[in-house]
């Protein structure tokens, strides 16, 4: 059993392969966080508590004349509100005399086999007969008679924790739950880096690390979505941590709406961090008997440095997170509509460009936006999920056809989230939007967002969607999102239950992909919000892929997938070869580089091949057989940073290693050159030391520790914006 009780020192200790946490009951009934690091053989963790008598530090009721003891400066697990804890606490409620405090004691545990269930939303599931306990610890407010389970499931071999909490209103008098994170940890210290990622439309997730100050840092989202600004995932390292050494603590929360993610410094030197559904916008009405589910917050440390964290993330998520069947599945190099015509189509033009991408070896064609109700442009149509027949002359059922026709898989974009004012829908039912009485509507991309917290626009929506999958008979959809929420109101719920529509929403969203995504698993569906707003493990659990960005420029595609591989492994990362000059940027950047940088996740194409020209095309034909030979390399093996590109201006390289270490693709993108310039080297990691390998195209064996050690020249030949890749085998 991964969890132990000691009743003799009141000491919970969860145990993964090579980690160790440990939480300890105090004499007052608190839950004191005691550890969480390098697997240790110690329970008894008492000599590291400091009970002093400080100044302006509260001391509980029941510590009586014990002026040593307060929670103003102990650890904890799950932090007390105005009961003389003054860090940023776990959860804030208002009773309903208008009381605030809250201040929960142990009032008993429960230790059980397998997965929490995280009602309503999704969470992480065993994977095979893979040791996994679940412990969750019961904290009592004995005046309000108010309950936090705390939920710990440890997934021994994996080294992860995940964490959740249930609070539940057993009082007679109604709750409203303002704050609730999904988990607090407190260091004893505090000198350390955050990493976390930032960004915008078109250049999400790059990597940024900031030394842990004095005070309150946070990154979050209250767009309605996980964002394209901040994702919900932050690691905490030392500061000698690189990608090879150093301590290093991740966390990542499964959970598609506003989030919130915060480290507070205090006083004392002492670090809390923090992660949970964002305070802002958020209040929750409880009434007797109620309770209310926090999202699942997924923990893992390392002690081999970020690659290491990486590594455990990427497992983690490939085999014990999405449920897609496709999640083992080798992907379908598609052809995607969107860059190749835009809204500018009919269904002569897209039988053509399908025709020429078959021919250039594509197994799937996907139509984009444009396809549906009165859809020139995207001012209109939204929410009328019907053939435009002025377009697609002969039905998508027949168009559908014709692409199999072809030998290829055939699927669609779609966006049912949304709804557009010059639309039959919303003619219909202008109640069914987002959007505050008596105030205009604020509009992005000219579109509104649908009500989901309403289970009538839901099951609407089930019902349209499942509709459009069996008279289309496609194999993927893509699902996008293309704008952030603004007026979060319903028609439906009372004031008093107002502030619960951001989550209502997410939750409602889940519903129906639940009732659509996972009861279509022969469809291969992939996510977008204007690319990667809404890039989480929560979509990932329903869609194994992400459109990783809006923006197909090769070399600013390294920073995006750089930054996003820290938590997602490249099996998650939908990329694609586009046309130049590029449509984001501007730039021109060699064919085969656009190919090198797709390569970093699930390949693809963003193009139009009937404007390609006969060499261009049998270029495109080498990249797809060249893709499938190394694609269960890149979809399953350990993925390795070789370069930092915020620090090496000249080349950005990569590594993927077969699990066995018999195989391996390495990747360099030259993005800087000078003249005469110096010779570089990479070096090469995760091969096996003490085999030798052989390397495409090149004479000899080498061995693993030479390539790791010595490395691998930058050829002086490569000129800025070209690429290498290179292919070895154990000999």
């Amino acid at each position: 059993m991964a969890i132990k009780y000691n009743a003799d020192t009141k000491t919970f200790a969860l145990e993964t392969a090579d980690t160790s946490y440990l939480m300890k009951v105090s004499r007052y009934g608190n839950l004191l966080h005691m550890y969480y690091g390098a697997k240790i053989p110690d329970q008894d963790l008492d000599y590291l508590l400091s009970f002093q008598d400080r100044g302006f530090s509260p001391n509980p009721n029941e510590a009586g004349n014990d002026r040593t003891f307060s929670l103003d400066f102990l650890p904890q697990e799950f932090s007390t509100d105005r009961s003389g804890d003054y860090r940023t606490p776990s959860v804030e409620v208002i009773w309903g005399d208008g009381g605030t405090a809250f201040s929960g004691k142990v009032a008993g545990y429960e230790i059980s086999p397998g997965a929490a269930e995280i009602k309503g939303m999704p969470g992480l599931q065993k994977n095979g007969k893979e040791q996994v306990d679940t412990l969750v610890i019961r904290l009592e407010d004995p005046v309000s008679r108010v309950e936090a389970k705390l939920f710990y499931t440890v997934f021994e071999e994996k080294n992860v924790i995940a964490r959740s909490v249930i609070l539940a209103n057993y009082g007679t008098r109604d709750l409203r739950l303002e704050r609730l994170m999904s988990g607090t940890v407190d260091f004893r210290d505090s000198e350390y880096d955050l990493i976390y990622f930032s960004g915008r439309h078109t250049m999400e997730r790059e990597m940024r690390r900031i030394s842990v100050a004095d005070g309150i840092h946070s990154i979050g989202s209250t767009r309605g979505s996980s964002s394209h600004q901040y994702n919900p995932f932050a690691i905490l390292c030392e500061k000698n941590c690189d990608e090879d050494k150093g301590q290093c603590w991740g966390f990542s929360l499964v959970y598609s709406g506003n989030f919130l993610m915060e480290t507070e410094k205090d006083q004392y030197k002492q670090l809390r961090f923090q992660a949970g559904i964002n305070p802002k916008g958020f209040s929750f009405l409880l009434e007797p008997g109620e309770e209310f589910q926090a999202p699942q917050l997924i923990m893992a440390w390392s002690g081999s440095g970020l690659t290491g964290l990486s590594h455990i993330y990427h497992r983690l998520f490939r085999e014990n997170l999405s449920r897609s069947p496709y999640q083992k599945k080798l992907r379908p190099v598609l052809l995607n509509s969107w860059e190749a015509a835009y809204f500018d189509f009919d269904d002569e033009k897209i039988l053509s460009i399908a025709k020429a991408a078959a021919d250039m070896g594509v197994e799937m064609f996907v139509l984009d936006d444009g396809w549906f109700g009165k859809r020139n442009d995207d001012c209109s149509g939204l929410g009328d999920w019907t053939v435009n027949r002025e377009k697609i002359k002969i039905g998508i059922g027949k168009m559908s056809e014709k692409i199999h026709e072809m030998g290829m898989k055939f699927g669609l974009w779609i966006e049912p989230e949304m709804i557009s004012e010059d639309s039959e829908l919303y003619r219909q039912h202008p109640d069914w939007c987002l959007r505050e009485p008596g105030r205009p509507a604020t509009r992005g991309r000219y579109q509104l967002v649908l009500d989901l917290s309403r289970e009538d626009v839901c099951e609407y929506l089930i019902e349209t969607i499942n509709h459009i999958l069996d008279q289309a008979g496609a194999e993927y959809i893509k699902w996008d999102m293309n704008r952030s929420i603004t007026e979060a109101w319903s028609g439906l719920l009372g004031r008093e239950h107002q502030g619960e529509v951001f989550h209502r929403y997410v939750l409602g969203l889940y519903h129906v992909m639940d009732r659509v995504i996972l009861t279509h698993p022969d469809i291969l569906f992939c996510g977008c919000s204007g690319g990667g707003g809404r890039y989480d493990p929560a979509m990932l659990y329903y869609q194994p892929q992400i459109w990783c960005s809006d923006n197909t420029d090769a070399i600013n595609r390294l920073k995006i997938q750089y930054g996003t591989s820290f938590a997602y492994p490249p099996c998650t990362m939908e990329a694609h070869v586009s046309v130049c000059p590029n449509h984001q940027t501007g730039r021109s950047v060699p064919l085969h580089t656009r190919g090198v940088t797709a390569m970093g996740g699930v390949f693809g194409y963003e193009l139009d091949p009937t404007k390609m020209t006969e060499e261009e095309k049998e270029q495109c034909r080498e990249q797809i057989r060249f893709y499938r030979k190394y694609a269960k390399v890149i979809m399953e093996g350990d993925y390795y940073r070789l370069t930092d590109p915020y620090e090496n201006r000249y080349f950005t390289a990569w590594e993927s290693v077969s699990p066995d270490g018999k195989k391996a693709l390495l990747s360099i993108v030259v993005t800087d050159k000078e003249g005469n310039d110096a010779q570089r080297y990479v070096k090469l990691k995760g091969l096996n030391p003490d085999e030798y390998y052989r390397i495409d195209g090149w004479k000899g064996k080498f061995s693993g520790r030479l390539l790791m050690n010595a490395g691998i020249p930058v050829p002086e030949s490569l000129r800025e914006y070209d690429s290498l890749q290179i292919g070895l085998k154990m000999v």
